[in-house]
C-alpha cells in the first residue's frame, strides 16, 4: 500500500487534463549487438504522459492510448484508488504520471510514499545499488581476440569514470555472431578481463539473452569461476528442467553465480520456478510490468528470498523510475543503468557515485518536465484530452 491518506486528496478533485507525446532520448554511444539482435541504436523514444488533477502536474512513463485515457478524464481522483491507496488495475497505464502527482501533491519523493518502511528512509541520502548495462557486442569486426577485449574494456573504463563500479556484460557471441569455440572464447577473455579492471569489490553479472545451451553455459561458468560472478542471466529460454540441470551442476561445482531471468517473453510458470529456487532473480521489465504491479509482486518474492531487479534496458525512463521502487520491497537487487539523455526532461538532481544512484529528496521521481518542449512534441506526434 502507499504511504498516504486517502481521505486527504480533496474529494471535488477530477481529472482535467491528459497529455502524450513522445521525446527523443540518445546514449553517449551506440549500443551494438547482443546474442540474439544486431544493433541496438544511439537511442530512442519516451512515451510520456501529463496529467492535470487538482491543478496539479505530474508526469512519466505511459504507453496508455488515446481511447483509453478519454475514459478517465473527469473521474474523481478518489476512484483511481483502492481503499488500500494503491491505484486500481485498470489505470495501471498512468501509474508512473500518478506516482509523480501524488509526490507533487504531498510534497514528497515517490520513494517515500511506496516505501515498505517509510520511518527507515533518511531523505538526504536515500540511493540504491545500480550496474551499467552498456557493455554490448560493439567488438564483433575486431578480429585480434586481444585488441576485441581491450576494446571492450575501454568501455568498462568509460563507465568506472561515470561512478560505476558494478557493470552487466553481453555474452553468447557463439549462438549467432562468431564460430561456437571462438565466440565462447571470446566470452569468457572479455568477462576476466573486465573483473581484472574493475577490481574484486564490483558486483559483475553477465547475460547472455538466451543465446547459449545448457553445456555452453556450463563451460562458461567452469571457466570464469575466478570471477566470481555475481548472476548468469538468460543463459538459454527459461526451462525447468534446464535449471534444475544448472543448479545441480552448479552445486556440486560450488559455483555461487545466481541465475537471474524473466526479461522478454517469459514463461508464464517463472513465478513458481523463482518460488521453488530455480531462479534466484527476477526481472520482469519495470514499464511494461508496472510499478504497482512490482510493488505486488516484489513483497510476494520477499517471501520466498527470491530477489527483483526490474529489467529496464532501452526507454530512458526507468533509470530513474526504479529507483525510487527499491524501497518498497525488501529483496531489491540493483537497477540497472542506460545512461542517455531525453529532450524536455532534467534529470540533473541524480547522480552516480561508487556504483549507488544518490536519489533526490525532492518532489515525485524528482524529474522536471519542460513544459515548452513536451507540449511540441505532443502537437507533433501526442494527442491532448
Amino acid at each position: 500500500m502507499l504511504n498516504f491518506n486517502i481521505k486527504d486528496l480533496q474529494k471535488d478533485w477530477r481529472v482535467e487534463e491528459i497529455t502524450w507525446g513522445v521525446l527523443p532520448y540518445k546514449r553517449p554511444r551506440v549500443a551494438g549487438c547482443n546474442a540474439r539482435l544486431g544493433v541496438h541504436g544511439p537511442g530512442g523514444n519516451v512515451p510520456v504522459a501529463r496529467i492535470k488533477i487538482g491543478g496539479i502536474y505530474g508526469f512519466g512513463w505511459c504507453e496508455l492510448n488515446r481511447e483509453k485515457a478519454g475514459k478517465i478524464i473527469g473521474l474523481p481522483v478518489t476512484a483511481l484508488f483502492d481503499h488500500k491507496g494503491m491505484l486500481k488495475e485498470e489505470y495501471y497505464g498512468l501509474d508512473f504520471a500518478i506516482l509523480d502527482w501524488l509526490g507533487q501533491v504531498f510534497d514528497k519523493p515517490v520513494y517515500q510514499l511506496v516505501a515498505k518502511n517509510p520511518d527507515g528512509i533518511n531523505c538526504r541520502n536515500f540511493s540504491v545499488p545500480v550496474y551499467d548495462t552498456s557493455i554490448y557486442f560493439d567488438e564483433l569486426e575486431i578480429k585480434d581476440n586481444e585488441e576485441a577485449v581491450e576494446f571492450i574494456c575501454k568501455e568498462v573504463d568509460y563507465g568506472l569514470a561515470a561512478g560505476h563500479r558494478n557493470f552487466k556484460v553481453k555474452i553468447g557471441r557463439c549462438g549467432m555472431w562468431m564460430d561456437i569455440a571462438e565466440g565462447l572464447q571470446r566470452d569468457i577473455d572479455v568477462v576476466l578481463a573486465i573483473r581484472k579492471r574493475i577490481g574484486p569489490d564490483g558486483k559483475l553479472m553477465v547475460d547472455a539473452n538466451n543465446g547459449y545451451n545448457l553445456n555452453l553455459a556450463k563451460q562458461f561458468l567452469k571457466a570464469t569461476e575466478s570471477a566470481k560472478l555475481h548472476w548468469l542471466e538468460e543463459a538459454f529460454h527459461e526451462d525447468d528442467q534446464l535449471y534444475m540441470r544448472l543448479k545441480k551442476w552448479m552445486k556440486e561445482e560450488n559455483i555461487q553465480t545466481m541465475i537471474a531471468d524473466g526479461e522478454g517473453y517469459a514463461s508464464s510458470a517463472i513465478e513458481d520456478w523463482a518460488k521453488k529456487g530455480l531462479i534466484d532473480v527476477l526481472q520482469y521489465d519495470l514499464r511494461g510490468y508496472g510499478f504497482f504491479r512490482w510493488m505486488k509482486l516484489g513483497a510476494e518474492l520477499d517471501g520466498f528470498g527470491v530477489l527483483s531487479a526490474p529489467h529496464n534496458y532501452g526507454g530512458f525512463y526507468g533509470n530513474y523510475a526504479q529507483a525510487h521502487f527499491a524501497a518498497a520491497i525488501d529483496c531489491f537487487a540493483f537497477a540497472e543503468w542506460d545512461q542517455a539523455a531525453a529532450e524536455g526532461i532534467d534529470t540533473s538532481a541524480y547522480s552516480i557515485k561508487d556504483g549507488r544512484i544518490l536519489v533526490p529528496n525532492k518532489k515525485g521521481f524528482g524529474l522536471e518536465l519542460d513544459s515548452k518542449v513536451f507540449d511540441a512534441a505532443a502537437e507533433k506526434n501526442g494527442w491532448k484530452l
